[in-house]
C-alpha cells in the first residue's frame, strides 16, 4: 500500500490500478471511498474482503457525469431534476438498472436497481474521468468502524489491504451521501445525509419521505436488506443432486452424483454452473448473483449448492446463500 498526494501523475497511476483490478482509496466530498472497477467482479469482491463486510450489501457506483450514469440506469423525470440540481454532489440516486447494464451483479447484491452518484470532489472527478469506468466505492474503512475522512484514517484501518491511497486532505462534508430511492412510485430517502428531505421535496415538487428502516426490502448501503432470492428452492452444502435439480458448484464437481440417475458432470451446461473451478472465493463472489439468476428456472426442481468454505469471503457468500434459502421457492 502506498499513500500518494493527488496530482496528475498519481491520479493517472490510480486510474490504471482501477482498470487493472486494484483497490484505490480516494477522497470524495463526503468520506474517503474504497474504489474498484464496478465492471470487474473479482475486483469488487476484494472490497468486501478488505472491509471484512459481513454480508453483500449494495455498493454505490461513482460515475464522472450524468451521461455515464445513463449508460447504467434508467432515468425518470425525478432523476433528471435531482441530478440537474445536486450533481456533482453528495446525493446518491437508486434507479432501475438497464437491461444491458455492464455493472457486475455483486455491486447491486443481485437487486434490479443500482445506486449511482457523481461526486463533487475535484480529485474524485479527475480519477473517474481518467479511469473511464464506473467505480464501486463504499467508505474506505473496516465494516462497523467510523467512516474515514482523512488519508490517515484509511491507512490506520485498511493498511496493505488497499493498493493505493490517493491523498487530498480532509473531506469537506464528513458524512456519507444522502441516498434517495427513485425506483418506486414515491421518492424515499433510505439514508439521510447532507442533502435534506426538505431540499429534495422543494426541488422535486413532491413529498419526499424518510424510510424508517423497517422495510423488508431496503436497497441502500448500511441497511439490513433482503437480497435477490431464486423462485425455486435452494439448498446448501449439497453432496449429491436430486433428480431435476440444477447444480451450483464450487471447485471440482467430478464426484457429484445424481441420485439413481448418473453423474452431475453429464448435465447440460445450462443446468450446471461453477462459481470457481479453482476454488477462488473472490471469483465465486463475483459470479454468485449472475449464476443464481442463470439457474433460477421453473424447469428445475431446485438449485443444489456445493459447500463453500466458511472463511474469508466464504462467510459472506454463505450468509447470502442462507438468506436466499429463506426467500426461495
Amino acid at each position: 500500500m502506498s499513500i500518494k498526494t493527488a496530482n496528475d501523475k498519481t491520479i493517472s497511476e490510480a486510474a490504471s490500478l482501477l482498470k487493472e483490478g486494484g483497490l484505490v482509496a480516494f477522497p470524495t466530498e463526503t468520506v474517503y471511498g474504497l474504489g474498484a472497477n464496478a465492471l470487474d467482479g473479482k475486483a469488487v469482491a476484494r472490497i468486501f474482503e478488505a472491509k471484512g463486510r459481513p454480508q453483500f450489501n449494495p455498493l454505490i457506483v461513482h460515475v464522472s457525469d450524468v451521461d455515464q450514469a445513463k449508460e447504467l440506469v434508467v432515468f425518470n423525470e425525478w432523476a433528471e431534476i435531482a441530478a440537474h440540481h445536486f450533481w456533482p454532489g453528495p446525493l446518491t440516486l437508486i434507479l432501475p438498472r438497464k437491461d444491458d447494464c455492464p455493472v457486475n451483479e455483486l455491486v447491486s447484491a443481485g437487486l434490479d436497481t443500482i445506486a449511482v452518484r457523481v461526486p463533487s470532489h475535484p480529485v474524485a472527478l479527475k480519477l473517474l474521468k481518467a479511469a473511464g469506468v464506473p467505480v464501486a466505492a463504499p467508505s474506505a474503512n473496516i465494516s462497523g468502524t467510523l467512516s474515514p475522512t482523512t488519508p490517515a484514517h484509511v491507512s490506520e484501518g485498511l493498511g496493505d489491504k488497499v493498493d493505493m491511497i490517493l491523498a487530498a486532505g480532509a473531506c469537506d462534508v464528513g458524512l456519507e451521501s444522502t441516498v434517495l430511492d427513485l425506483s418506486g412510485n414515491t421518492p424515499v430517502i433510505l439514508r439521510p445525509g447532507a442533502i435534506t428531505a426538505e431540499e429534495l421535496s422543494r426541488v422535486l415538487e413532491c413529498d419526499v419521505i424518510v424510510d424508517d428502516g423497517n422495510s423488508d426490502k431496503p436497497k441502500s448501503p448500511g441497511m439490513i436488506l433482503k437480497h435477490y432470492a431464486p423462485s425455486i428452492p435452494l439448498r446448501m452444502n449439497a453432496i449429491d443432486l436430486e433428480p431435476g435439480e440444477a447444480l451450483l458448484a464450487f471447485g471440482s464437481d467430478q464426484f457429484m452424483g445424481i441420485k439413481g440417475v448418473g453423474a452431475a458432470k453429464d448435465l447440460p451446461e445450462a443446468q450446471r454452473r461453477n462459481l470457481s473451478i479453482e476454488g477462488d472465493l473472490n471469483e465465486a463472489a463475483a459470479n454468485l448473483f449472475a449464476m443464481l439468476r442463470a439457474l433460477d428456472s421453473p424447469e428445475y426442481n431446485g438449485i443444489a449448492v456445493m459447500a463453500i468454505p466458511d472463511q474469508g469471503l466464504g462467510v459472506a457468500i454463505n450468509d447470502r446463500l442462507r438468506r436466499a434459502t429463506k426467500g426461495s421457492g
